[in-house]
């Protein structure tokens, strides 16, 4: 994957031309995260590419955000719960420091993480696993985009 795509993640989205993209949300766009070593690390993007802060939505919206938050993060815990028995549970975080437009983390955590690492933040993970091309998102991550593609379906065609 490779293009001006990551330097525009919204925009490209609202052109169909952001390859990370799971599904339009009612908000926003889940998208599976650029790196993988924790499986189905997802992210959830504003449809709105000049919002920068939760806070600068409209409260209706804000709270669409919010809700979508909610179903990403519930269909990243229902595939990885399928998929991989070490599953232990889905940390939600809304940071803002590093992107400036508004997302949402959610990532997996599992009880194969090294025991240093698994109750502290994912941040605390060491710089290789950003970098490592094993972790980097591509063909081999289809299960997980599936799994959690039709999770995501599931969530917004129930009523």
């Amino acid at each position: 994957m490779t293009g001006d795509w990551r330097t525009h993640r919204i925009e490209a989205a609202l052109r169909g031309e952001n390859p990370t993209v799971l599904r339009r949300l009612e908000a926003g766009f889940a998208v599976l995260g650029d790196v993988q070593f924790l499986p189905g690390y997802s992210v959830l993007l504003v449809d709105e590419p000049g919002v920068r802060r939760l806070s600068d939505l409209p409260r209706a919206k804000r709270l669409s955000f919010l809700s979508d938050m909610d179903r990403l993060g519930e269909a990243v815990e229902r595939a990885c719960r399928r998929l991989d028995p070490g599953f232990r549970r889905v940390n939600l975080e809304i940071l803002g420091n590093k992107d400036p437009f508004l997302h949402a983390h959610v990532w997996p955590r599992f009880a194969w993480e090294p025991p240093e690492l698994v109750s502290r933040p994912v941040w605390l993970y060491p710089r290789d696993r950003w970098s490592d091309e094993r972790f980097r998102l591509g063909p081999r991550h289809d299960v997980p985009r599936d799994a959690i593609k039709s999770e995501l379906d599931r969530l917004y065609s129930a009523p």
